[in-house]
């Protein structure tokens, strides 16, 4: 039987990251980064793609138990079988210059035999390294990757499948421990970390990180989980947030819409600030906040809605025809293509991160109204065209509501801008009238009067769950009719079992795609936001309540939820579902201790 989504957890070490089943498989790792070819993809595909298991040599199934350490993300994963009990501690410490994979076996009751298999395959299960020993390790090589295998203290292994295995008994009290390092192949090998040290500091640097979260509210362990996996998803040497450290988990079991979320979007930026200065992580906050500032340098003309983990911009889209997909949900997508669209919203989502990042108190950069006037200028003259919109449909551009109220919440902010700071200058008189004519314009075109609710795109009947954001950026207040009529109609409209849809995709063409997907965890924690903004606060956290039921064992979303199966889907963990889960937390409970 296939795992589910919901089988997996997460290790990493910020620049990127594993997935390690319930059996003790670890079936997904790209290295050296996030956004690099996978070693291990049986995720995407099967065995014969690259995984590495540990676990009892009779055990067929799950593991008897798993938890992530406390405050950490270290896992641990226990076994207990007819022989004894064993557990699996699984980490990936901070790197000095090589990634390490840290697997810790140690027996817990009576003498267990432990049986390793380790299939390498580079290129996301495609190539198979050659393997050879030295010094008592084994090394595994193709083209420019290298990966180095040795375990403390030493335990036989040997070739069979294309693979490497080991066997070896443990007692109570005993440890064997297994490294897993990779370094370009043309480098020497790295220096050799002590993994008992390493699984010491490892546990020990991540409480000390969580001891700075100012939240201390109801859902404070949900909260820190979700603080520890959007950590997880950061590029440390740039600042870099990856939507999920995953590609073409399947938003419909066998259909087509898989895609590749190993990249930073833009669409996060002012949620993300937020969080993390609400919740105490201002040292976090300003590392995006200066990755995005160099991101969007440029001409306003190439503003991108994504950009690689260092700010690339060439991101293209391919399909890889060896891997099956994840429960045959093909294609396997590297790349995405919706990088070249053109999406409004993202102009508003970073004016308003940098006014945001202002207000904070943040240090300014000095070209950092520059590079805000110089987009204004752009968009000034541009926002009357139609657009992709932020969920990237396929079928075409659209006058989509939500990018418009994006265009009229960057207007917005770089009137306050000017109006709390006079020694900046700025076309004021403009931008005020700007923000004037989309105001009216998206109230005559973007509402329907006879069913009270604002509509997904000029002229259409459709709706669209980013219509909720209307209150939170301030277009309207919370209490106008408008607000309370569209938060209504969407509840009535895109509600799936008590949870949202993005938009239908029940005989639309809006994203040029066949096929149905899952409901949208993010829309439905922004409809949590919506209903306490309008006072109907005890509903809200009803159904935070129940969308924080939806996290797996171990506290991790993925990014949609399949309510009739029971079943989460998309990528897996995924950053904009547990943002949604801190800001809701902080809107609906922060009275009650955060800060």
């Amino acid at each position: 039987m296939h795992p589910r989504i919901e089988d997996y957890a997460l290790i990493g070490d910020e620049q990127t990251a594993a997935l390690i089943g319930r059996d003790g498989s670890v079936d997904w790792l790209c290295l050296p980064r996030f956004d690099s070819g996978a070693c291990f993809a049986r995720l995407l595909g099967d065995d014969d793609n690259g995984h590495w298991r540990i676990a009892p040599k009779d055990a067929q199934g799950p593991c008897t138990r798993r938890a992530y350490r406390p405050d950490t993300l270290v896992l641990d994963t226990e076994w207990e079988t007819e022989e004894g009990a064993i557990r699996v501690t699984d980490l990936m410490p901070q790197r000095d210059r090589a990634p390490d994979l840290v697997r810790v076996v140690e027996g817990l009751s009576g003498r267990v035999t432990v049986h390793s298999t380790l299939r390498i395959r580079f290129d996301y299960g495609s190539i198979v390294p050659w393997v050879r020993e030295s010094d008592g390790q084994r090394v595994a090589v193709a083209g420019p990757d290298s990966v180095w295998l040795r375990s403390e203290p030493e335990v036989h292994t040997w070739g069979k499948d294309f693979g490497t295995q080991s066997e070896f008994t443990v007692e109570k009290g005993d440890k064997v421990a297994f490294v897993l390092t990779w370094h370009p192949s043309h480098e020497p090998r790295p220096p050799l970390i002590d993994a008992h040290k390493a699984l010491h500091s490892s546990v020990r640097d991540w409480r000390h990180w969580v001891k700075r979260c100012r939240y201390d509210g109801p859902y404070r362990d949900a909260v820190v989980r979700s603080l520890i996996t959007l950590k997880a998803l950061t590029y440390r040497p740039t600042g870099g947030i990856v939507a999920a450290p995953t590609t073409s988990l399947p938003e419909e079991l066998g259909g087509v819409r898989n895609w590749d979320y190993r990249y930073c979007w833009l669409r996060d930026s002012t949620l993300l600030l937020n969080v993390g200065l609400s919740a105490g992580y201002r040292e976090e906050a300003e590392a995006w906040r200066d990755w995005l500032l160099r991101a969007v340098a440029g001409d306003p003309a190439d503003l991108q809605i994504m950009y690689g983990l260092a700010g690339e911009r060439r991101l293209p889209e391919f399909e890889v025809p060896w891997l099956s997909g994840f429960a045959g949900s093909a294609p396997v997508r590297i790349g995405n293509e919706a990088v070249k669209q053109l999406q409004l919203d993202v102009y508003g989502e970073v004016m308003d991160t940098l006014a945001l990042a202002r207000e904070a108190g943040l240090p300014i950069k000095p070209h950092m109204w520059a590079i805000q006037s110089s987009l204004m200028e752009w968009l000034e003259a541009q926002w009357r065209q139609p657009d992709e919109g932020l969920w990237e449909v396929r079928g075409g551009r659209r006058h989509f509501v939500h990018s418009k109220v994006m265009v009229w919440v960057a207007a917005d902010r770089a009137v306050r801008t000017l109006e709390q700071n006079p020694r900046i200058e700025g076309d004021l008189d403009g931008w005020r009238a700007m923000r004037d004519e989309v105001h009216r314009e998206v109230c005559e075109k973007g509402y329907d009067a006879e069913r009270n609710t604002f509509t997904q795109s000029y002229g259409s009947r459709e709706l669209d769950a980013a219509l909720l954001l209307i209150p939170r950026v301030g277009f309207l207040p919370p209490d106008d009719p408008r607000v309370v009529g569209t938060i209504d109609a969407i509840r009535a409209e895109l509600s799936h079992q008590g949870f949202l849809r993005r938009y239908s995709t029940d005989g639309t063409t809006v994203d040029g795609l066949p096929g149905d997907e899952g409901t949208f965890l993010a829309c439905s924690f922004w409809l949590a936001e919506a209903l306490h903004m309008t006072g109907r606060t005890q509903e809200a956290r009803e159904l935070f309540d129940r969308l924080v039921g939806l996290a797996n064992d171990v506290g991790l979303l993925s990014e949609e939820y399949d309510p009739v199966a029971d079943r989460q889907l998309g990528n897996f963990p995924q950053a904009f579902s547990h943002i949604g889960l801190v800001n809701s937390a902080l809107a609906l409970f922060g009275g009650d201790g955060a800060g």
